[in-house]
């Protein structure tokens, strides 16, 4: 199945096939929804297709209901820790390394968790390691702080300006040129095409009036 997936990605059988026998062998409900939603985009009348997303929508439903509630109580003993507890500051210090290590990770730096420590900790640089992943670490750290600082606790809605503020030292020490204004070029993804510099502004006007709606 694999294999066929890998040749024909959008083909419906292939796809409610391999969701059934995830689904039979493997008890990979969720994965197989993921499947028969795939199938039904690219041939909405599938007949088996859509049979299999009847039964699997509601379980997947609840799976990420159960989910969600496991995270919820979670975050309600996390809060219930007090902003002194040691073992808190220090949980918290070591998620503010992951959460910059694996953001910066996902753009391609090849640093690793500790030499991201390390260069958060001394601001020492790393041997070996290109200017730009140093500088993409610190722009990132810059963004997190100017964020902590100024609006984490603030009561007001997030405006176009803050978020080209966050933008502007996420990119300050990589392209400070660049950093804080809307690009106003095509980009590429592999082999997605984002959308184009006229459409940013609008999108980014959804997006923060989505942000700042009870629905966030």
């Amino acid at each position: 199945f694999q294999h066929a997936f890998a040749l024909s990605p959008k083909h419906a059988d292939i796809l409610n096939h391999y969701g059934e026998f995830l689904e039979d062998t493997k008890k990979d409900v969720v994965k197989a929804d993921q499947l028969y939603t795939l199938a039904l985009t690219n041939y909405p009348d599938h007949r088996g297709a859509l049979m299999n997303r009847q039964r699997t929508a509601s379980i997947v439903e609840n799976l990420d209901r159960e989910m969600l509630r496991k995270i919820d109580d979670k975050r309600d003993a996390l809060s219930s820790i007090p902003e002194t507890n040691s073992a808190l500051r220090r949980a918290k210090k070591e998620a503010y390394f992951q959460h910059i290590y694996h953001t910066v990770g996902i753009e391609g730096n090849t640093m690793t968790l500790q030499q991201t420590r390390s260069i958060l900790e001394t601001r020492i640089a790393v041997s070996g390691k290109s200017i730009d992943e140093h500088n993409e670490i610190l722009g990132l750290d810059a963004a997190m702080k100017y964020i902590n600082s100024t609006l984490l606790y603030r009561l007001r809605d997030i405006t176009m300006g803050d978020i080209l503020e966050i933008h502007k030292r996420v990119l300050g020490h990589v392209d400070p040129v660049e950093g804080g204004h809307f690009r106003r070029t095509q980009v590429y993804v592999g082999g997605h095409i984002p959308p184009g510099p006229s459409d940013i502004q609008r999108l980014m006007t959804q997006f923060l009036e989505w942000l700042n709606s009870e629905d966030a």
